[in-house]
């Protein structure tokens, strides 16, 4: 199996995981940057996550445009994935979704932060992105480069953004990195959402988040991301 074929096959397994975790629903997309090309990155055709398979996976160009032969039907939003791969060299996977407990902190004035260790790769700050700011009213959906670029723009440097009124994109170092920080940026904030109701929470500090994002990232078998992988494969399959 060449590097190309293993990881459209772990695109695959990672909508359905998404899916599997609550994570998107019909809506909602994963991408990785080419093993051979920087340039270019493969996300489904326009499907939903749940029923994508081998043969759903595209290639793309930084800037949206549709390399396959014959491309079918793509994601309108797929200028997230390209607009942050083409800022950020250290990304190599892109998720983005809509999971329920994350959204209402992406139209209130109150920060998520990690508060759970499993967490720590969310971020001490994750900002959120106003697509009204710059582009006024719209359908809340990015469906250009520009749109893309100043959503990435907002990222920064970080593996989190929130998208006010919409959903948050989450990236990594690898399709579990990106997998893993999806899933616990919606488990930290349905754990927030609960903490703060009994009072005063004391989140990570700056130097727990870098140690324990270390560890993760540095796994030794058996720990890290590709443990949670291996987990959350494992419950896809079974449904």
């Amino acid at each position: 199996m060449t590097e190309l074929e293993r990881l459209r096959g772990e695109i695959v397994t990672a909508n359905h995981i998404l899916a599997r975790e609550g994570i998107v629903d019909a809506f909602g997309h994963v991408s990785a940057r080419h093993p051979e090309d920087p340039g270019r990155y493969l996300l489904a055709r326009a499907r939903s996550p749940e029923l994508i398979e081998e043969g759903d996976i595209e290639e793309y160009a930084l800037d949206g445009a549709p390399l396959s032969p014959g491309a079918r039907k793509p994601y309108l939003e797929r200028f997230i994935h390209g607009a942050i791969y083409e800022a950020r060299p250290d990304v190599m996977a892109v998720v983005h979704s809509h999971s329920h407990s994350v959204v209402p902190f992406s139209v209130v004035r109150r920060p998520i932060r990690p508060l759970l260790h499993s967490a720590a790769t969310i971020g001490a700050e994750v900002p959120v992105w106003n697509s009204r700011s710059k582009f006024g009213d719209t359908a809340l959906l990015v469906c250009d480069m520009p749109m893309g670029r100043d959503l990435a723009a907002c990222m920064g440097g970080g593996s989190a953004c929130l998208m006010r009124g919409h959903g948050s994109t989450v990236c990594g170092g690898s399709v579990s990195e990106a997998v893993y920080t999806a899933i616990y940026l919606e488990v930290n904030a349905k754990l927030q959402i609960q903490a703060e109701k009994l009072g005063e929470v004391d989140f990570l500090s700056p130097g727990e988040i870098s140690k324990i994002s270390s560890r993760l990232r540095d796994g030794l078998p058996g720990e890290g991301f590709r443990r949670a992988w291996d987990y959350w494969v494992r419950r896809a399959a079974e449904g």
